[in-house]
């Protein structure tokens, strides 16, 4: 029976006999071959096998128990917190950080406060926050505010910070490469992620770095980070002061994490590049329509982005890949598509009301 990542991976994280272990079972997603995207990617089809010369994963982490990647990292900041004493957690947001950290700050019978930018969080993620009972705070202003707001207070009071500058984030979040590797028997060659505060790019990197170390993998991939383009400061090298996209969970324009995403990118000689809004609701629609993954926009970057990448040619099977090896990327899904709910109604034509009769909905039907 899966127990959550601390019990799973416990051997490589922080913890100890006397950490209370606050866990909602989380982690053990999964990971989907996605055949559309696949052939999409392609840039040929081998003769004897018949498959795609790439083949594309998708890890699917809105199936966390809040529905995003948060809660690997929230699982073990909370557990740590509670074995410090801390009786009340915090954070900045634009969405799944706060529900992740509501829930599981619920779960470990603490306070939780949270800190949003006005307007700039969907309706889905707020429900959660507030339903699990965390205490919710809208200011004027973007992330960054509400970030340097939460640091000012968590390093005057006796309240843990849990965004993902918080070290035990990184800890729990880094358990999805343990993960893809267990499914794949191996690193895959390329790892393909959003970057938005790049707290989850620089945990992969340092999860499979430590899966190769401890001998379990052979290989590190190379690391492919999407930020939105209009919100895209490691792209452009400088931050963004009023960072705009529908993304809103990468909706951040000076990173936490910015210099440990540029190591992941440097170290593992993989890029970190930028895709339109466009590009971005493409990607989700296809993802949906095609291959029956809903997630939220933000995740959808990650496909965005090797999707342009393929269009350049990046992925080109006989110059990487010889002899016929399949090449395997794989892209993180951060988030599920119920978390905007908003966004894909607004994506698709509204259904048409008709009176109640059958020859009406055959005519419909097109038959």
């Amino acid at each position: 029976m899966w127990k959550g990542i601390i019990e799973e991976y416990r051997k490589f994280l922080p913890v100890t006999d006397k950490t209370p272990v606050v866990s909602l079972c989380e982690g053990n997603t999964p990971l989907i071959c996605a055949q559309t995207l696949s052939k999409l990617v392609s840039d040929e089809v081998y003769p004897h096998t018949k498959k795609s010369s790439v083949g594309v994963y998708l890890k699917y982490e809105g199936l966390n128990p809040t529905a995003s990647f948060k809660d690997r990292g929230m699982t073990v900041a909370i557990s740590k917190a509670v074995e410090e004493g801390r009786k009340a957690v915090m954070c900045a947001s634009t969405g799944n950080t706060s529900a992740s950290a509501a829930a599981y700050a619920a779960r470990a019978g603490i306070k939780c406060v949270v800190l949003i930018p006005e307007g700039a969080i969907t309706l889905g993620k707020l429900s959660q926050a507030l339903i699990h009972g965390a205490k919710v705070i809208a200011i004027k202003g973007n992330f960054d505010d509400a970030l340097r707001i939460v640091r000012e207070i968590c390093e005057k009071h006796p309240i843990t910070l849990v965004n993902s500058i918080n070290p035990y984030r990184i800890e729990g979040q880094k358990t999805g490469s343990f993960e893809i590797c267990d499914s794949l028997g191996d690193a895959p060659d390329f790892h393909a992620i959003p970057v938005g505060n790049a707290g989850n790019i620089t945990a992969y990197w340092k999860g499979y770095k430590e899966y190769k170390a401890a001998n379990i993998s052979k290989r590190l991939p190379k690391m492919l980070g999407f930020q939105a383009e209009g919100a895209a400061p490691i792209v452009l090298g400088h931050p963004v002061k009023e960072p705009r996209t529908i993304a809103t969970a990468i909706k951040i324009g000076n990173p936490a994490s910015w210099k440990q995403a540029e190591a992941a990118r440097d170290e593992s000689g993989g890029l970190i590049d930028m895709v339109s809004d466009d590009e971005i609701l493409a990607a989700y629609k296809l993802l949906a329509s095609m291959d029956g993954i809903f997630v939220e926009p933000a995740s959808a970057a990650s496909v965005a982005g090797i999707l342009k990448l393929a269009k350049k040619g990046f992925f080109n099977v006989r110059r990487q890949k010889p002899d016929e090896q399949r090449m395997r990327i794989v892209c993180v899904l951060t988030g599920h598509g119920l978390k905007d709910p908003d966004r894909a109604i607004a994506s698709v034509d509204k259904p048409k009301v008709l009176e109640p009769n059958v020859d009406l909905v055959l005519k419909e039907m097109g038959l």
